[in-house]
């Protein structure tokens, strides 16, 4: 439940087939699972969010006496987690989206739970809804957390007992915190007005810095994460809304990272880093000097008016990506088979949480089987590490219902202070987090407790990937394809733009935009089939081709844009030269 809990990159590598055919079976790594990263840049705006935001109401109901019902309000503090790498404008949708989203969630599973008691009938929900949630967050991209914050409190929330009559009440209750979650997290926005956009635009700088300074032997990857960093950069630089000063100045350096990709050896990388230095704090945008690249504004208005007119060319809707074939719905089915296997494996060792044994499952599915491996590795790791830490706790949480609040606090803050570093060390202090949330209600035996959570967790885990190997993904193959043909066709588009005398006003850019979109898209397509089990032949050989080739014409269109500022620039300053004359 944190920041890290969803769709990972991909594998760092590709894996090749067999000159004799198809590798079905690809090997599940054990080395490095556990290894520590460096955190994220911005681990302590969901950590201090999640406090502040479960603070207020879990504070006010211990005042009140009725810390029994902080459960309901949990469900709209962790809202709070979401959506801190979006500009605000684009953040205030996607918290409100949010927000609703969690109270259909615990709507439905409120209904359930006062309708049936049948543990058999509580879990096939419980699954029904896990999938649905993992494949709309997939789809609309909402992670981090995704959805598994939504799986845990709707879960948790079936084997609650309930009655019809307090649902309205209980209901209430999570709109109230989170709309206190959508203010906190909208809260920076007094202070720092562009800094999500400022972030994006430092990766995209400081990911070009390291393309351009990397090895032979890396240079592929970093030059597709490069990319990546840069196409992410413009996106979020779009979702701002308006174009102030601020932004001209992001997208100026955003296109000094361009240029980087397209001549890495006639680029200074301590520039690139120094200019990404300096888009901390709240000062001015660094400004590019004359000589250091594209200096006429002109080049970025063309560069934005072509990203505009992609974006109001339309992006596949919500239905479209959800729609037979897609590559979301073969994950989407492993949750379900996954959850509901956790959860009738629970109840058939009588275990009284068959919930957490669904998280479990819900918790593990990544793009492909071996993320999938990886991260149920981490999550065993950390909940038996974390039922150590509740063990050491739980004698001072038995004091008073005041150290429940503050050691939950507590574990919210190092839960995402650490899962950056990794999901294991993150699941360290969510584990005890989860199990502290169970006292709100009543004191229960902690022996048991930890049983439970064990049990769970190992059976979670073991039928969790179990359903992952005999669900087959071989749509993961037939993406690659579909990204090989947008890809061609975004390339054969550039080209021919290219050859034109003078393109169309923002033609260039346009066209320069979807060639890097289909990239990184095809990038991600190739590494998620990469990893996933019973797969036909990949088109590696086609893949590196295509990308070879469209990285080629991507490094044109920069130039030919480059070329073409210059000589308006020069055009520009004769004309001003030839007028101060005829004045003097």
């Amino acid at each position: 439940m944190s920041s890290a809990e969803t769709p990972t990159s991909a594998p760092t590598s590709s894996a090749s087939p067999s000159p004799s055919g198809p590798r079905l079976v690809r090997r599940l790594p054990l080395a490095g699972v556990l290894r520590l990263h460096k955190p994220s840049d911005i681990w302590f705006k969901p950590a201090t969010s999640v406090v502040v935001s479960a603070a207020v109401p879990n504070l006010t109901l211990l005042a009140l006496g009725r810390l029994d019902l902080a459960m309901y309000t949990m469900a709209g503090s962790l809202c709070a987690l979401y959506a801190h790498n979006l500009p605000y404008a684009a953040r205030a949708r996607a918290l409100a989206w949010v927000v609703l989203g969690m109270l259909a969630s615990l709507a439905a599973a409120l209904l359930t739970a006062s309708l049936t008691s049948s543990a058999a009938v509580l879990v096939a929900v419980g699954a029904v809804l896990a999938a649905a949630q993992k494949t709309l967050c997939d789809a609309t991209r909402i992670g981090p957390p995704g959805h598994l914050i939504l799986t845990f409190i709707s879960s948790a929330s079936l084997f609650a007992p309930q009655t019809l009559g307090q649902i309205p009440g209980h209901l209430a209750l999570t709109a109230g915190a989170g709309a206190v979650a959508w203010l906190v997290g909208m809260a920076p926005a007094l202070i720092r007005p562009h800094g999500p956009e400022r972030r994006a635009t430092a990766r995209a700088l400081n990911a070009a810095a390291a393309y351009v300074s990397a090895e032979d032997g890396a240079r592929e990857r970093a030059r597709a994460g490069a990319a990546a960093a840069v196409h992410a950069a413009w996106q979020s630089l779009l979702a701002t809304g308006g174009r102030g000063a601020a932004r001209r100045g992001l997208e100026r350096l955003v296109v000094r990272a361009e240029v980087a990709l397209a001549a890495p050896a006639d680029t200074d990388p301590a520039l690139l880093r120094a200019w990404a230095a300096g888009l901390s704090g709240t000062g001015p945008v660094p400004r590019p000097a004359r000589h250091d690249g594209i200096s006429d504004p002109g080049d970025i208005d063309d560069e934005v008016l072509g990203i505009e007119a992609e974006l109001a060319f339309g992006k596949p809707s919500l239905w479209r990506r959800l729609a037979p074939g897609s590559p979301l719905l073969p994950v989407a089915l492993r949750t379900a088979v996954g959850c509901a296997l956790a959860g009738y494996g629970s109840l058939a060792l009588g275990v009284g949480r068959p919930y957490w044994a669904l998280v479990t499952a819900a918790s593990l599915y990544q793009a492909n089987v071996t993320l999938t491996w990886n991260r149920t590795v981490q999550r065993v790791a950390g909940n038996l590490a974390g039922v150590l830490v509740f063990a050491a706790v739980v004698p001072l949480a038995h004091v008073g219902q005041i150290f429940v609040v503050l050691f939950c606090l507590l574990f919210s803050f190092g839960a995402e202070a650490f899962i950056s570093r990794n999901y294991w060390l993150g699941s360290v202090c969510v584990t005890p987090m989860a199990l502290l949330i169970t006292e709100f209600a009543r004191t229960q035996e902690a022996g048991e407790l930890i049983t439970d959570r064990v049990v769970d967790t190992l059976v979670g885990a073991l039928l969790g990937i179990v359903a992952a190997v005999i669900v087959t993904n071989r749509r993961a193959a037939d993406h690659i394809e579909l990204a090989l043909e947008a890809t061609d066709r975004a390339r054969e588009d550039a080209e021919r733009t290219l050859a034109a005398p003078r393109p169309e006003p923002g033609g260039l850019e346009t066209t320069h935009r979807r060639l890097a979109a289909a990239l990184v898209e095809l990038r991600a397509a190739d590494d998620t089939a990469a990893g996933e089990w019973w797969q036909r032949a990949l088109p590696e050989e086609r893949v590196v081709a295509a990308e070879q080739a469209g990285h080629r014409t991507l490094a044109a269109t920069v130039r030919r844009r480059t070329r073409r500022t210059v000589q308006e620039t020069d055009e520009h300053r004769g004309g001003t030269d030839a007028r101060e004359n005829a004045r003097a």
